[in-house]
């Protein structure tokens, strides 16, 4: 395909995927069960954290996160007892994300909204920067806080070269806007042409295939060659196209 017909190929893919249907089976179902905008960003921040392996699994251990939180996230986030987070610290949650890691993000939150409304303060994009590399370490570090504890794994780095794709994915849930009902873009002060796709196995292996990227590890060196590639179909909305690379891959449709 040239150009032209792969833009028009990936845009016609993109409009077929970004719909409501897309949630049902998705993680990001999790974080549509609530409207308060701080309810969405601790279920969507957790339920995004946790999304590795089989996608049924991950909703149900982000259910059961829910569940010990009284389905009310910030309630319990501001307001939680010590004998609250004894109870979780056996717990397990999601593979190598256990009660420890939970009851440590747990406490982080308050903290960060004791200060904050909202989390998207933490995530601000500078004038001169082109992407979230820099913004995902600043989260990072006031997030995480300098003491290393176990938990900070379950948060990649961009500056190791990682391609962050969790965190890159909650990015597009908060901030991404537009009416078809997906992603909620409740963070009105980043813009959307700062998101990049969140790269994984799937897209990574789509965008090879369509000639997108040529490097072959899925780290942030890749996200930033597909960054350049997909920006060139459209710099305005560049995540827009992660529902068709997605849809791609799920499909089956190039193999």
């Amino acid at each position: 395909m040239n150009f032209d017909e792969l833009r028009d190929f990936l845009n016609e893919k993109a409009d077929q995927y970004n719909n409501t249907d897309f949630i049902e089976n998705d993680p990001l179902q999790i974080p549509h069960r609530f409207s308060l905008k701080q309810d969405i960003e601790i279920a969507g921040f957790l339920s995004a954290t946790i999304s590795w392996g089989n996608r049924k699994a991950i909703i149900k251990s982000a259910e059961k996160m829910l569940d010990i939180m009284g389905n009310s996230p910030y309630d319990f986030v501001m307001n939680f007892s010590e004998k609250d987070l004894e109870s979780i610290q056996d717990k397990s949650i999601h593979r190598t994300f256990n009660g420890q890691d939970f009851t440590y993000f747990i406490k982080q939150f308050n903290k960060v909204y004791i200060q904050h409304e909202s989390l998207e303060h933490l995530f601000e994009v500078k004038n001169d920067e082109t992407n979230f590399f820099y913004a995902i370490e600043r989260f990072r570090a006031e997030f995480l806080e300098a003491e290393k504890h176990r938990t900070h794994k379950h948060i990649s780095s961009p500056y190791k070269n990682s391609s962050a794709k969790r965190i890159v994915m909650f990015l597009r849930w908060m901030i991404r806007k537009d009416k078809r009902g997906v992603d909620f873009g409740i963070w009105k002060n980043i813009d959307q042409k700062y998101l990049s796709i969140p790269l994984d196995v799937h897209t990574g292996n789509i965008s090879r295939k369509l000639g997108l990227i040529t490097r072959t590890q899925n780290d942030w060196k890749t996200v930033e060659e597909l960054d350049i590639a997909i920006r060139k179909f459209d710099d305005q909305d560049p995540a827009k196209y992660d529902f068709a690379l997605f849809g791609l891959g799920v499909s089956k449709e190039l193999l």
